[in-house]
């Protein structure tokens, strides 16, 4: 009986061991700290334009709203995408989220510094 248990188990395909939670949370709660400060710069410009002489108009509404949303929308595809990869796979996802986000903030400040007439009301 004990041979066609270690016969089964030697048989079997090495599984991967999951990443500890304590380290998924680690992860999380580091890079989450970057998203935080990239949602609240966001949120800081739009209460700054929104709150200024001519106001926002829809479509300025629209883009800076989005990217107050998008940073949480990052995190939660990034997590969801390598929360169950080993720990450095985890870690390089959201780097990788973190990028994209980066790349969009730059994008609406750039629009905004360009065409930020067309974002007033």
């Amino acid at each position: 009986m004990s041979d066609a248990t270690t016969d089964a188990a030697a048989s079997a395909p090495a599984g991967r061991r999951a990443t500890p939670t304590g380290v998924v949370v680690a992860i999380s709660v580091l890079f989450g700290l970057f998203y935080a400060y990239a949602l609240w710069n966001a949120l800081a410009f739009l209460i700054a334009q929104a709150t200024g002489p001519l106001g926002l108009n829809a479509y300025g509404w629209f883009v800076l709203l989005l990217a107050v949303v998008f940073p949480l929308i990052a995190f939660a595809v990034a997590f969801a995408v390598g929360w169950r990869r080993a720990w450095w796979q985890f870690a390089l996802v959201l780097f990788a989220g973190l990028c994209v986000v980066a790349v969009f903030w730059l994008n609406v400040v750039a629009y905004a510094a360009v065409y930020g007439a067309s974002l007033l009301g």
